[in-house]
C-alpha cells in the first residue's frame, strides 16, 4: 500500500500525449489546443459605433445638427461629417470621418426629419476604437487550452477554422462480477445493477474523452482475459471495476500480469478507493478501481481525470475553493487520508452529506465537491477553512 501522494505523482509522472490532428472548428470541441492560436486580423477592424446614435463632433453638441446620411450595420459611410452635422448610425456600423462622438438616439429630439438637437450636456464617444479588442498577430489562445464554446467564438473571429488540437483519449470501461446485471434487468435476490460502468461512461463523457463500454466481465480468468484483450486493442485507457482485491475469485492483477502490464500501484493508503491499481503497458493504461460505486466516482476524479488531461496534452489543476465548515465533522479512524462529499448551504458553508461508506452512491447526488481529511486528522471544527475540490 502507498500513500495517496505517492500514487498521484506516479499518475502525474507519464510524459506521454496523443497524437495531433487537424480538426474543423465546429468538431473542435472538447479537444485541447496542440499550439498556440493568433488573430490574422484586428478587432474591431474599423471604428464602430457601440450604439443607435448619431456620430458628430463633440464640439457642435450644443447646436442643432444637420442628418447628412443614414449608416447601417455593414454599409461603410459615404460622406465625412463637417462642422453642425451628423449622420444616424446603427450598433456596429463604421463611424465617419470627422465624427468622433456617437451620441444616443434616446437622447435626441428630432426637429425635423433632417435636424436633431442633443438633450444632454456631455457625452461618452460610444465609439469602439480600430484594434482595442485585438492586434493582428496577437495571441488569442494558448497551447493546453481545452476547448470550450467560448474558446470557439475567438477561434472563430481569429480565422482558426482549422485548429490543430489533441486526439481526443479512447477510455475502455469494464465491469466484473457474476453478482452483476445491466440496469434494465430487474435484479434476483443475489444480484445487483451494474451502476458503476454507467457512471464511468458518463464521467469519460464530462470531460472531453470517448468512452467504450465493453461489458461485464465474469468471474473467470477466461472471461476477464477476453474482455482485456477487447478493451485494449482500440482504446488508450482502460477502466475495470470490481476484482482488484484480494478475495478468492479476483483474477485481475494475475491477468494483467499474463498481459505484460506493468502494475505501478496495487493499493492506495486512501479512503474511499483503497483497491485501486494502475498499470503501464507502452502507451497504454489501466486501472482497477473498486467495485463500490462512490469508490470508483472519487478514484476516477482524483487520479483517472489527471491522467486522462495529461493524454489530452492539458495540464490539469484541480479546481478548488476555500470554504468554511458549517458544522463540526468527526470521523472515529484517522489511520487514511479521507475524502468526503460535501454540499455548500446559502451561507457559503461546507456541510457533509450523510455518507454510509464507499456503496451509497445516493451520498453524491447533492454533492458540490469533495474535501480531504488527512492522516491523523478525526475532527474538523466549524469554522475552519476547507478547500473543497468541485466535482
Amino acid at each position: 500500500m502507498i500513500k495517496f501522494e505517492e500514487a498521484l505523482k506516479l499518475v502525474n509522472s507519464v510524459n506521454f500525449s496523443l497524437a495531433t490532428v487537424r480538426v474543423d472548428i465546429n468538431q473542435s470541441l472538447g479537444h485541447v489546443l496542440a499550439e498556440d492560436v493568433f488573430s490574422d486580423i484586428q478587432m474591431p477592424p474599423f471604428n464602430k459605433s457601440a450604439v443607435d446614435g448619431y456620430a458628430c463632433r463633440n464640439s457642435d453638441l450644443k447646436n442643432t445638427l444637420e442628418v447628412i446620411e443614414v449608416i447601417p450595420a455593414g454599409v461603410s459611410p459615404t460622406k465625412s461629417v463637417g462642422p453642425n452635422q451628423c449622420s444616424k448610425i446603427m450598433t456596429g456600423a463604421p463611424v465617419p470621418i470627422g465624427a468622433d462622438s456617437v451620441i444616443m438616439v434616446e437622447d435626441v429630439e428630432e426637429i425635423s426629419e433632417k435636424k436633431i438637437r442633443y438633450l444632454k450636456d456631455d457625452v461618452k464617444d460610444n465609439i469602439c476604437y480600430i484594434g482595442e479588442d485585438l492586434k493582428e498577430g496577437e495571441k488569442v489562445l494558448e497551447k493546453g487550452t481545452p476547448i470550450q464554446p467560448q474558446h470557439i467564438a475567438v477561434m472563430a473571429t481569429a480565422g482558426a477554422v482549422s485548429p490543430l488540437v489533441y486526439k481526443k483519449v479512447r477510455v475502455a470501461v469494464i465491469s466484473t462480477g457474476d453478482e452483476l446485471v445491466e440496469p434494465h434487468f430487474k435484479p434476483a435476490s443475489s444480484q445487483i445493477r451494474n451502476s458503476n460502468a454507467y457512471q464511468l461512461v458518463a464521467q469519460v463523457n464530462k470531460i472531453g474523452a470517448i468512452p467504450e463500454y465493453i461489458g461485464i466481465a465474469k468471474d473467470t480468468e477466461e472471461s476477464t482475459r477476453e474482455m482485456l484483450l477487447k478493451a485494449f486493442e482500440n482504446n488508450d485507457v482502460v477502466l475495470l471495476t470490481g476484482g482488484v482485491s484480494m478475495g478468492d475469485y479476483d483474477y485481475v492483477p494475475q491477468v494483467l500480469n499474463e498481459m505484460g502490464i506493468k502494475l505501478q500501484f496495487k493499493s492506495i493508503a486512501v479512503q474511499p478507493g483503497r483497491p485501486t491499481v494502475f498499470g503501464i503497458k507502452n502507451n497504454q493504461f489501466i486501472f482497477g478501481l473498486p467495485g463500490n460505486p462512490v469508490s470508483s466516482f472519487v478514484q476516477f476524479e482524483l487520479l483517472v481525470k489527471p491522467l486522462i488531461y495529461r493524454l489530452s496534452g492539458y495540464a490539469f489543476k484541480p479546481p478548488k475553493i476555500g470554504l468554511p465548515m458549517g458544522v463540526d465533522y468527526r470521523r472515529k479512524k484517522s489511520g487514511r487520508l479521507s475524502w468526503l462529499p460535501v454540499e455548500i448551504n446559502a451561507k457559503g458553508e461546507v456541510i457533509p452529506l450523510e455518507y454510509h461508506g464507499s456503496a451509497h452512491i445516493n451520498a453524491l447526488v447533492n454533492a458540490r465537491g469533495l474535501i480531504a481529511i488527512p492522516v491523523g486528522e478525526t475532527e474538523l471544527k466549524k469554522g475552519t477553512i476547507v478547500d473543497v475540490r468541485q466535482i
